[in-house]
């Protein structure tokens, strides 16, 4: 787990509040917990915002989804509408690229699932949508392969893999479940056997947030979707590790202040260096020699010259 000086619980709010900047928010899930309540708690805090701004617009892609869902304004069936008109359509209900992007605005473009999106067309598909007026929350079915009948495609990554490497926040889903061995888990769902406590309102989810830089922060969260809050979860090796290194547990360990005050700020910018004199002529490389009374200065000696 990586180490962060803000609150990773704040990154979170902010992440499914849309408040932090994702053109695509990723989110898989399984058939053991589903990206269902995720998905509810993004639109609820757009929602929540959206009452106080009365902007912005949800388009809802639907693949597997029958019935429009309540808190959607554009519902558009991609079985009707066709693969390849399927980004005009989605386009057509959002801003134009030239059209100055309103940050107060938060338009959402939902998928409930990027399984059926073939593998070849996934970048192609995701880049004609993205727009920076809006942000793609898609989800994909980590336990739905990829298809093995699409050919020469042997050696292209998968469709998670190319996902992942797109996206710049990504929400993995489990289920906060009592059931400690994963195998048995797994083998239970293989035989369509669903235990109790999966697909729960309170679940697991596993964040990765890739900064500019380029790291990556991982955290892992409990969510509660009733009360809408949000538990980071440490394991016993960082919470050791958090606990050494508080400020008052290093009080007293070092002779020496390593900060500076602001006294001190104030009296170190008020030296006069003599470099800075040499700085203020146009010529390059300027020596500035001053002369003292005991200096014994001939003349007529070249080799006493000081410049």
């Amino acid at each position: 787990m990586a180490s962060s000086t803000h609150n990773p619980s704040v990154l979170l709010k902010r992440i499914l509040s849309l408040t932090e900047p994702a053109p695509l928010l990723l989110v898989s899930d399984t058939l053991a917990q589903s990206s269902y309540f995720l998905v509810q708690e993004v639109i609820h805090n757009v929602q929540e915002y959206q009452k106080s701004k009365n902007s912005g617009v949800i388009v809802f892609v639907a693949f597997e989804t029958v019935n429009k869902p309540r808190y959607t304004d554009i519902f558009i069936d991609a079985s009707k509408v066709g693969f390849t008109k399927l980004p005009e359509a989605i386009s057509s209900f959002l801003p134009t690229p030239q059209t100055p992007v309103n940050t107060s605005c938060r338009n959402v473009i939902v998928i409930d699932s990027l399984n059926h999106v073939p593998r070849a067309q996934l970048t192609k598909f995701i880049g004609s949508i993205a727009t920076p007026h809006a942000t793609i929350l898609a989800t994909l079915h980590r336990d739905m392969h990829d298809s093995p009948y699409e050919h020469g495609l042997d050696n292209y990554p998968s469709a998670i893999e190319l996902l992942h490497f797109m996206a710049t926040t990504s929400l993995d889903v489990t289920p906060a479940s009592t059931i400690s061995d994963d195998d048995e888990l797994n083998q239970q769902l293989s035989k369509l056997q669903i235990p109790r406590g999966l697909n729960n309102t309170t679940f697991k989810v596993s964040l990765t947030y890739k900064r500019k830089s380029g790291r990556e922060l991982t955290y892992d969260f409990k969510v509660d979707y009733n009360t809408h809050q949000y538990y980071q979860i440490m394991d016993k090796k960082d919470v050791d590790e958090n606990a050494l290194e508080t400020p008052e547990m290093l009080q007293g360990l070092t002779t020496f202040n390593l900060s500076t005050s602001a006294k001190q700020k104030a009296a170190k910018d008020q030296v006069e260096l003599p470099f800075l004199e040499a700085q203020s002529l146009t010529a390059g490389g300027a020596i500035v020699y001053e002369y003292e009374k005991d200096d014994d200065y001939d003349e007529e000696d070249p080799y006493e010259d000081p410049f």
